[in-house]
């Protein structure tokens, strides 16, 4: 018997097509990363106050003004309304091989910054993986909420929370302990924010983040070897929301990217 499970657990953890479909995600994921639009080009955030806003790591000439959430951009003698990224994509400013652009976060509206010559861009050098294996690939128990939950997550940024919505929890068991994580809708996907134990030893020390498609017959396929670091392991300019208490799983979950650390 014992034989059996073990040959089972080693044709789990080598199963081409499971190995197949993983690797062609982490290829696209360090694509999307590497992209001019990747956050590896995130090298500015300049956070704007009621009124009248200047920055000299910007271009000069060019004047924000916030008032009661609008943001209007002076320059020349030329005025633009600007557009901010929540929701929808944002109005761009191109200067060089900079792109400028209004974000929203939990009220506040900042200049972000993309740079295709950013140094976190030319320094990348690869995320580390733990191997692929199926046994990390579980197929969780949906318990969808009688009504949906509104949720208020924290970010890195302090002081700043992300509004989103929660519709249910997945109930699973690894290593030998049933587990409950509850997502956030994005995109009508489920979005997964967690930290276990290899946070701040093996793997990103605020937690890492995993997408699974909605439920289908009251379950949802969980595969932990595509869990992945959020943004700010990328660049310190990122505004990533944190895992809320009830996602912080006590065990050691070893599979999807390991941390990533900036030069």
């Amino acid at each position: 018997m014992r034989a059996y499970l073990f040959l089972a657990a080693l044709f789990m953890a080598a199963d081409p097509a499971h190995l197949k479909t993983v690797e062609e995600w982490r290829a696209n994921r360090i694509a999307r990363l590497k992209a001019d639009d990747g956050y590896l080009t995130v090298s500015g955030l300049h956070w704007l106050k009621e009124g009248t806003n200047q920055f000299r790591e910007l271009p000069s000439g060019l004047v924000w003004e916030l008032s009661g959430g609008k943001v209007t951009l002076h320059e020349g003698g030329r005025t633009r309304h600007l557009k901010p990224d929540n929701p929808g994509p944002a109005d761009l400013i191109q200067r060089g091989t900079r792109t400028l652009f209004i974000i929203e976060r939990g009220g506040r509206y900042g200049v972000r910054v993309r740079d295709t010559e950013s140094q976190y861009r030319k320094n990348f050098h690869g995320i580390e993986h733990y191997p692929v294996d199926g046994k990390w690939r579980v197929r969780a128990k949906w318990i969808a909420y009688e009504t949906p939950k509104k949720r208020a997550l924290p970010t890195i940024i302090e002081g700043i929370r992300e509004e989103y919505e929660a519709i249910g929890e997945a109930e699973f068991t690894l290593s030998g302990k049933k587990l409950k994580l509850e997502p956030v809708l994005d995109n009508k996907r489920l979005f997964f924010i967690f930290r276990d134990t290899t946070a701040g030893k093996t793997t990103y020390p605020a937690g890492r983040f995993l997408y699974s498609d909605l439920a289908q017959n009251g379950t949802v396929t969980l595969d932990f070897n595509m869990a992945y670091n959020p943004p700010c392991a990328f660049t310190p300019y990122a505004t990533c929301p944190l895992p809320l208490p009830q996602n912080r799983l006590p065990i050691a979950i070893e599979a999807g990217e390991k941390n990533y650390h900036l030069d």
